[in-house]
């Protein structure tokens, strides 16, 4: 935590849609409380606006979305509307799971953050979380 920071990085880490594999989400989560942010793990097979309302209500600085179903396209961008529809445009949206380059950088142009795939170690999204977090501090 940034000596700025008057409390820790919140984050949401979701599971949305049918995917049953949790595995993954559940060790990011451990890694990003490890490094100090606050975690919230809602569980599977979320949807979109139980995610946003989640985010909504513990007040979260990010969004992490696990999704290894193939509904990325579909997923990330719902989650984002319902935020941007609420206010909380603010919010990062990231995530990772099973998602093609040229997916991925679709929905980067949509507005959602960098996506990890399986196999990337946690101190890259650790570290990305953070430096984002830093810089919304300055601006």
């Amino acid at each position: 935590m940034s000596a700025a920071r008057s409390r820790p990085i919140r984050v949401l880490v979701a599971k949305p849609g049918l995917d049953g594999h949790d595995r993954g989400a559940k060790v990011v989560a451990a890694a990003l409380r490890d490094a100090g942010m606050e975690v919230i793990y809602t569980g599977l097979h979320q949807t979109p606006e139980m995610i946003a309302q989640a985010a909504i209500q513990e007040d979260v600085d990010v969004v992490g979305l696990s999704i290894l179903s193939g509904a990325h396209l579909t997923l990330f961008p719902r989650v984002k509307a319902l935020l941007d529809a609420a206010g909380r445009g603010d919010i990062l949206i990231t995530g990772g799971g099973i998602i093609p380059p040229e997916d991925a950088d679709a929905l980067h142009h949509q507005g959602i953050g960098t996506l990890f795939g399986p196999g990337t170690p946690t101190g890259e999204l650790v570290r990305y979380i953070e430096t984002w977090a830093a810089e919304q501090q300055r601006s």
